[in-house]
C-alpha cells in the first residue's frame, strides 16, 4: 500500500505571548478592598471561600469580595472594569 495520508499535530500552535509587568505591590492591605477572583476552574470557588475566611480571621481590616467572570477562558471586560473601579487589589484563584 503506497497511499500517502496527511496527519495534523493535535497539540496545535501556541499563541504569541507578550510579557507584561505585574502591578506594583501595595505597601499594606490594611483598610483595602481585595477582590478574590474565582476563575471558574474546578474547586476554585471552595479555594476563594477558604481564602475569604482566612482574611477574616487573620486580616480583619481587609474587605474581601468574591467575583466571577461570566465564563471561564473568556475575557470579561466588565469584571475587569469593576475590579479596577472598586478594588485596591485582586487575587486570581484557579482551584486545585
Amino acid at each position: 500500500m503506497s497511499r500517502t495520508i496527511q496527519v495534523h499535530d493535535p497539540r496545535g500552535y501556541p499563541p504569541k505571548v507578550s510579557a507584561k509587568r505585574l502591578a506594583a505591590r501595595l505597601p499594606s492591605l490594611d483598610g483595602k478592598t481585595v477582590h478574590l477572583v474565582d476563575c471558574l476552574f474546578d474547586n476554585s470557588d471552595a479555594f476563594m471561600r477558604e481564602l475569604q475566611i482566612w482574611f477574616g480571621e487573620h486580616m480583619p481590616s481587609v474587605k474581601t469580595e468574591i467575583v466571577r467572570p461570566r465564563e471561564s477562558w473568556v475575557d470579561d471586560p466588565e469584571m475587569r472594569a469593576r475590579i479596577v473601579k472598586d478594588a485596591d487589589a485582586a487575587i486570581f484563584g484557579v482551584g486545585l
